[in-house]
Parts: C-alpha cells; structure tokens; sequence
C-alpha cells in the first residue's frame, strides 16, 4: 500500500507540473521577431526581450532582458546587445505597446546588458546602474550608465514597482537583480542561471561567492514565480536552486 500511494503521490506531482509548465507555454505569446531581436509577452505587465551576442567562446549568444510595462510607461531591464537592436525595441514599445521607456537599467557592466545604452541616451531615456557597474563600465571603455545607486533603489512603470538591489558578488562584482512584487517576477540577469546551463564565462566571476549570493536572493523572494535568467529559458524558484546548486562550494 506504501509503495501504491507514492505511486499516487509522484503521478499527482507530475501532473501538476506538466499543468504548470502548460500554462507558462500558453501564456507565453511571440509578440515580435527580425534577425536581431524576438520579445515574448510573459504576463499582462511582463515581457522578455531577447538579443544576439557574437562570442569567441560560446558563440552566437541568445541575451535576456525584461520589460514591464503599465498603462503608457515601461521599464527596461537590460538593453540588447547593440544599438540596432535597441532602436528596434524602442520603436516597439512606442509603436506597438504606446507607451514611454521611464528608464533603462544595466544589470552589470557585460555588453550583454548595455550594449545598445548609446541608442536610449540617443532617445533621452534616463539609465540606471549599481555604481559598481559604472566605475567597471568606465574601466572597461564599456558605455557608462547615466545614473547611479549603492545597494538598492526603486523605479516605476505605472502601478507597479521594480525594486533594483544588490545581494553580492556572483558572476560579476557588480550584479544586481530587479524584482516586481506585484507580478512576482524576477530579473536576475546572468546571475541567475537556466536549468541545466553550463557554469558559463567565469572571467569575472566570484565563484565562490556566487552560491551565498543567490541564496540571499532566494531568501529575500520566496513568492516568486517568474524567474528570468540573463541566457536561456524562463522557469520559477527551480532556477535560483540549480544556481545554488551548481556553485556550491
């Protein structure tokens, strides 16, 4: 009879799942896609971006970024990889959501994540990063965000809140992770990892800080439901586990 009911229980879990991953497949719509950019409406105020990077070692590189949207403003986390990309989601947003860029915001000093800042100084939008990532940008001769915060700041898209904060260092010194209670939706850009994802480009990593990282950030989110990692596939609090997982010391 043991045995029957754990047979029972995994085939309820298992089916529970499948309906979980079902209903993120349908309301997941492809809302736009060229050569250089695709975007996928996740939830009424949730959308990925999703641009291109040409790397030696991983070669083409699919790069996450988030929209969260409201009424007729949005806010931008991570900017695609260039500035062609960046006019695409700019027109976009403008033309087919009818609402205004408040603020883009880098979430370390990678291309991946302000590549294409030149094209939203270029339309006067206002950028926003951890004044660790604008020291490391201005290094680097990366492009330098416009405005700077230490551990936390909060900026707005209509009703809903993106808390911008840093938890420590992980793939870069400078990652932070953006959170929208009301969605319960995380960016957690390359500090977060897709499930079954490799360690990926260690060049300026802090591996063994990466764990502890990441289980404060599970700490301070456990409501979560929407996780979006910096490369990959989308998924739940089953990301921040395999993140914490797979950096272990």
């Amino acid at each position: 009879m043991k045995s029957l009911s754990k047979i029972l229980l995994l085939s309820s879990a298992l089916f529970a799942f499948s309906c979980t991953s079902q209903k993120k497949q349908e309301k997941a719509k492809l809302m736009y896609k060229t050569d250089n950019l695709s975007i996928i409406q996740l939830s009424d105020g949730i959308y990925q971006h999703v641009s291109y990077l040409n790397t030696d070692s991983f070669g083409k590189v699919e790069c996450n970024g988030m929209i969260v949207k409201d009424g007729n403003e949005t806010v931008i986390l991570d900017t695609p990889t260039n500035d062609k990309s960046s006019a695409e989601l700019i027109s976009w947003i403008k033309n087919s959501l009818h609402s205004k860029v408040n603020a883009v915001v880098a979430t370390h000093f990678h291309d991946d994540c302000l590549g294409g800042l030149k094209e939203f100084d270029k339309n006067n939008i206002p950028s926003y990063a951890n004044n660790k990532t604008i020291e490391l940008a201005k290094q680097t001769g990366a492009n330098v965000p416009g405005h700077g915060f230490n551990e936390s700041m909060t900026l707005n898209a209509g009703k809903h809140k993106i808390i911008l904060k840093y938890f420590g260092e992980g793939h870069t010194k400078d990652n932070v992770v953006a959170y929208v209670p009301d969605e319960k939706a995380m960016f957690g850009g390359c500090l977060i990892k897709e499930v079954d994802a490799t360690k990926g480009y260690l060049g300026d990593a802090n591996v063994q800080a990466w764990s502890p990282t990441v289980e404060k950030v599970k700490a301070q989110y456990p409501d979560v439901k929407i996780v979006m990692p910096g490369h990959g596939e989308i998924g739940g609090q089953e990301l921040l586990d395999y993140t914490i997982k797979l950096f272990k010391n």
